[in-house]
């Protein structure tokens, strides 16, 4: 099987091209390195790919250019057949949607309509894309379900990942392309991003400079650990979205159609409180925190938490790692990668 991956020079991007090789799949990868975060981590990411290319003699073949360029991208699908898309590129960062919105649009929307349009155009037998629990928005009953109406974002960042979930629906339902979408919760783990909580913690505490805490430490995420979400994603690529027989025009559920269309959150289905989070952190290095509490942060949620029964009854896999299992695995590659 052929896999384009999108983001592959990005944190879940790389970990599923990572995973992809190593099962002997075809796949070409696709980044447009840009420097929201250290590129030389993403280039380092690429390095390890192209190593276990040469290791296990697999294709792979990394083409850098933007999703909002839509003549690079069709001529990357000209060139090159692929069986599935995997589309996990995108501008990453709730914070970030409020300084920089315009990036939002262009790459989250313009960038999304372009690689779901050569899709159709292709006849793609399996199409999945990066959704986001920040889609639950303010949302207050827990846990998160699937069929939960999502029509609150309080995020711009929200809001985009929320538009391709409606885009994509109208793909399944026009032209019957298989759209998976996939609600991420708080993915942490080695090789993360340098923007994400567990990166910033651990730089700061290994540093002796005070780590900044929102909403006074009252705060729990579902924390999900990056090897859970490729082994979601790997299965769901041999599993593309079916018609939902049984589908009830009198109550549509946002999670399902009549049309070949999907979207499954995939989340550890835990409720973890910031400090202990912390706590886990501190137990790794083997040093006490210096915290700065600060207020909520705006876009922020004060809580996540996923119910994934459905992905499990989909696939037969339940996201699983424990908190403290997967932040030591973080920091140990934390201390060998930065020495």
């Amino acid at each position: 099987m052929r896999v384009f991956v999108t983001g592959a020079a990005g944190f879940i991007g790389f970990h599923l091209s990572k995973r992809l090789l190593e099962k002997n799949y075809e796949v070409i990868a696709f980044d447009n390195l840009n420097p929201y975060y250290d590129v030389s981590l993403k280039e380092e990411r690429l390095k390890q790919l192209y190593l276990l290319k040469e290791k296990n003699n697999v294709f792979f073949e990394f083409f850098k250019g933007s999703l909002e360029s839509f003549p690079t991208l069709e001529s990357i699908f000209n060139n090159n057949k692929f069986d599935c898309v995997v589309n996990l590129a995108a501008q990453a960062g709730v914070r970030h949607s409020l300084k920089d919105p315009f990036s939002y649009i262009q790459s989250n929307i313009v960038g999304f309509e372009n690689i779901i349009e050569l899709s159709k155009r292709n006849k793609i037998k399996n199409f999945l894309y990066a959704s986001s629990s920040s889609v639950y928005g303010g949302n207050i009953k827990m846990p998160f379900k699937e069929e939960d109406q999502v029509s609150h974002p309080i995020s711009l960042y929200a809001a985009t990942k929320r538009s391709n979930e409606l885009i994509a629906h109208s793909y399944s339902h026009l032209f019957n392309l298989p759209t998976t979408g996939m609600r991420f919760f708080t993915v942490y783990g080695p090789w993360g991003r340098p923007d994400m909580a567990l990166f910033l913690f651990t730089k700061a505490i290994l540093n002796g400079v005070p780590i900044n805490v929102y909403n006074n430490g009252d705060m729990t995420r579902d924390f999900t650990y990056v090897d859970d979400v490729v082994e979601s994603i790997f299965r769901l690529l041999k599993k593309p979205a079916k018609k939902d027989p049984d589908f009830d025009n009198n109550k549509p559920f946002p999670n399902k159609s009549w049309a070949p269309y999907r979207i499954f959150n995939i989340g550890n289905s835990n409720q973890t409180p910031i400090m202990k989070y912390i706590s886990e952190v501190e137990q790794s290095l083997g040093i006490n925190a210096k915290i700065n509490f600060q207020p909520l942060q705006p876009g922020d949620v004060k809580a996540t938490y996923s119910q994934t029964s459905d992905l499990d009854e989909w696939i037969n896999f339940k996201p699983k790692t424990s908190i403290k299992k997967g932040v030591k695995n973080f920091v140990d590659w934390y201390l060998e990668y930065y020495n």
